[in-house]
């Protein structure tokens, strides 16, 4: 994620005043995104915690770039074709 992203997400509300640092939320999980949860702290060695927040921005940035008129592809391996990523 760029600077410039991390910084829109880290400044001020709408009002104008400062965003909390952290915020308490429960979430329940579907056993699908309990294991990708589970799969994706076991890859990195990032907390529950970690994944989670940075899952978050990660989706937040995808969101921006399509809504924006954008397109975001990925691809398997250096010789795999590029597939579109969509959300439903």
């Amino acid at each position: 994620m760029s600077k410039d992203r991390e910084a829109q997400l880290d400044a001020p509300d709408q009002a104008g005043g400062p965003r909390p640092h952290m915020e308490r939320v429960t979430v329940n999980l579907t056993a699908r995104a309990s294991d990708a949860l589970r799969e994706s702290v076991e890859l990195t060695g990032d907390t529950k915690t970690d994944t989670i927040n940075r899952a978050l921005l990660i989706y937040a940035f995808l969101q921006s770039v399509m809504q924006g008129g954008g397109a975001v592809y990925t691809r398997g391996s250096d010789t795999a074709e590029l597939e579109r990523v969509r959300f439903l």
